[in-house]
């Protein structure tokens, strides 16, 4: 049996310090043990064994500055008024991050009526917009709050597509989709589209159409991660990782990745999931590096996607003196049969040798141990903020009946889980759980058993490494080029340091950005329309459909976005002022309100900004962003109304706003200020239209 353990905070203090509160259920499983300050005023950490299902809301008072608003039995023992409602008062603080208290959060709630969907919820509050560590508490208030008003608290995946991720897949399925605007134009609710249901809709048609995931409008669905195949980084550069399959590489592969790292000046790290990452590397050199590694065999990790990133194994009977089967072999097996596979989150996996557990399959949403006549299958477990231990499925399997067992099993999780459920929340709250899970995959009580193995067979079959596809494709690599107008140019959106040896991007500041000093310039009488004109960025036919492009002119970067599906054209700044980061044209775009006005959330923190007015729609007190006119002449050039390269450079050129090393760290809203308020003649005309 699998069990939830969860720590937080200090959970083990100085005895002279703290004072242990403990309770026990040996007839349950349960155990917890916090403990307090010595006055009781505060939490300082806790042990939660067999039920975690507090964790949330004991982190969030852990970290909490303020007193706390309950006595510290009723946080062990429970209430004895026997409410949730009084162990969490109205000043409980939900969100560290943005001093948000669970009063403000039941305050814009009942603002809604209770109708409010948690992305609306977390935009009007703030709770859960900063590290995201409250998200669950504030689904839990949210879900409470909704019930009391006699609201549905049915899990849809958006206002846009009002059905359970359950319901789209089997839509998906039944109907035979292919694309997401046939499953909106049948299906839709309110009218728009948003950066949820495009990237569900695409990995529900990854998981039973398994097509290119860059090929015609399946591209503008794909989150910036899957969109470029690689994990974003701070500063918007891109991560590379092979895959490794069982963890097993050659010297050859491991001398190209020493080369590539060299060669592209990428910091290299060991994950761990046995592989190598490679960070810090450009968009546009991403094919390149792939062609590289390709060549000694690599294939595409997946680490972008949700989907089986790596199967973990220990040698096995082939080295270790206690090995009982040969772990590595049979998991580069699993790890060639299952990647590329999308799901509704990550998928993890590894294979123990014996019941040492080096691999740590215990702690994976699905593992192997070998025993003397095979091995043992478990299922649903994962690491992360929560651990979950994983269950036994069943025991002394051959590889091929294990490997029977997780088609079943991985298929099954792929119709049923939520969007962005991994399968340990899944197993728990799947009616019945693991008993069910049995009866359902392997005694075949729905009789589905040889539909699952059917499907998982197909997307087996249809496999094709994404980057292989892309390096052999000239289409495809033009996609990658960090200027649509300059293919041959490249930026840093951060500037580097020196780290023991190699580079990391240099740090965020701990407090919010300063202004970037561009609404003051507007604000003092700088005018853009003056000497402005039309400049050609590129033709039509070079920017994907629903999506956005970055284009260089002079030494700003500007983000242009063909909104195909409404025949219409954006053009904004690239940067993001939230982190000043420039890679706003890596948004995916969507349409808000009953006007369906249209907007790019930015790929690092989701931020909308609005593409007609430049306003972010999602924080009030956050900067807006500089829109620009777009013009598509009769040949099918890309036109965009600008001021002079100079007066432009003047307030968006990348090296005014790169984030640097603390050192040097010298915002560029003082000397942009300046340079427009100490006597440096401005054209004396209002600002463009949209302009912030």
């Amino acid at each position: 049996m699998g069990v939830d353990v969860a720590s937080f905070g200090n959970a083990f203090p100085d005895p002279e310090d703290s004072i242990a509160l403990a309770q026990t259920d040996a007839f349950e499983g349960l155990y917890k043990k916090l403990f307090f300050s010595k006055d009781g005023t505060k939490l300082l950490g806790g042990i939660l064994v067999g039920d975690a299902s507090d964790y949330p809301k004991l982190l969030s008072l852990s970290k909490s500055a303020l007193p706390l608003s309950v006595k510290p039995r009723e946080l062990v023992y429970g209430s004895t008024g026997g409410g949730e409602e009084e162990e969490m008062a109205d000043s409980f603080q939900v969100c560290q991050c943005n001093n948000v208290s669970k009063g403000d959060v039941v305050a814009a709630i009942e603002a809604k009526g209770g109708d409010i969907s948690l992305g609306e919820l977390k935009t009007c509050s703030k709770a859960g917009t900063g590290c995201g560590g409250c998200v669950q508490l504030v689904e839990q208030i949210l879900t409470s709050e909704k019930k009391k008003a006699g609201v549905s608290t049915k899990k849809v995946v958006c206002a846009h597509l009002p059905f359970t991720r359950q319901e789209l897949v089997h839509i998906v399925r039944t109907e035979r989709h292919t694309g997401y605007e046939s499953v909106l134009a049948k299906h839709g609710g309110a009218p728009g589209s948003c950066e949820i249901c495009k990237p569900a809709v695409a990995s529900i048609l990854a998981s039973y159409q398994n097509d290119m995931i860059l090929d015609g409008p399946l591209l503008a669905l794909q989150d910036s991660n899957d969109r470029f195949l690689a994990n974003i980084q701070r500063g918007g550069s891109y991560s590379v990782v092979p895959r490794v399959p069982g963890g097993e590489i050659t010297p050859a592969q491991l001398i190209r990745l020493g080369e590539v790292a060299q060669r592209w000046n990428l910091y290299a790290k060991i994950t761990g999931g046995q592989r190598v990452d490679l960070f810090g590397a450009h968009r546009a050199d991403l094919p390149d590096i792939w062609s590289e590694l390709l060549e000694v065999g690599f294939e595409s990790g997946h680490a972008y996607g949700k989907a089986l990133r790596t199967v973990k194994s220990c040698v096995g009977s082939t080295w270790c003196r206690f090995g009982m089967q040969d772990s590595v072999d049979f998991a580069i097996k699993v790890e060639n049969r299952y990647k590329g596979i999308r799901a509704p989150h990550k998928v993890k996996s590894a294979v123990s040798g014996c019941v040492r557990e080096c691999a740590e399959a215990q702690s994976k949403d699905f593992g192997f141990i070998a025993t003397e006549t095979g091995y043992t299958v478990f299922v649903g477990g994962n690491g992360g903020i929560t651990p979950v231990h994983a269950q036994i499925l069943e025991t002394d399997c051959s590889e091929e009946r294990a490997i029977q067992l997780i088609d079943r099993f991985f298929m099954f999780y792929i119709r049923t889980a939520d969007r962005l459920q991994r399968t340990a929340p899944w197993l728990q709250e799947l009616p019945g759980g693991l008993e069910y899970l049995k009866e359902v995959i392997v005694e075949d009580k729905l009789g589905i058993c040889d539909s699952l193995e059917k499907e998982m067979q197909f997307l087996v079959d249809t496999y094709k490494d994404e980057w292989r596809e892309v390096v052999e494709s000239p289409e495809r690599r033009a996609q990658f080029a960090d200027f649509v107008n300059a293919p041959d140019a490249k930026e840093d959106g951060i500037e580097f340091v020196a780290v023991r040896g190699q580079k990391r991007p240099a740090d965020w500041p701990k407090a919010k950005c300063p202004p970037t000093g561009i609404p003051a310039a507007l604000d003092s009488g700088l005018d853009l329309t003056t000497n402005a004109r039309w400049v050609r960025v590129g033709a039509a036919a070079d920017f994907p459909g629903d999506a956005g492009l970055t284009v260089l002119y002079g030494k700003s970067q500007l983000a242009v976005f063909n909104l195909a599906s409404r025949g219409e054209w954006f053009a904004t700044q690239n940067m993001c002022p939230h982190k000043r980061a420039f890679v706003l044209s890596r948004s995916l775009v969507g349409e808000a309100g009953a006007d369906m006005r249209p907007y790019a959330a930015c790929p690092l923190h989701k931020k909308h900004f609005d593409l007609a007015s430049g306003a972010c729609t999602t924080d009030a007190e956050e900067e807006g962003i500089l829109t620009f006119p777009v013009d598509i002449t009769d040949g099918g050039d890309v036109m965009l109304l600008l001021p002079p390269e100079e007066i432009l450079d003047a307030l968006l050129a990348t090296e005014k706003h790169q984030i640097t090393s603390c050192s040097k760290r010298e915002f560029a809203a003082a000397s942009l200020d300046a340079r427009f308020t100490e006597g440096e003649t401005k054209p004396d005309e209002k600002p463009l239209a949209g302009a912030v």
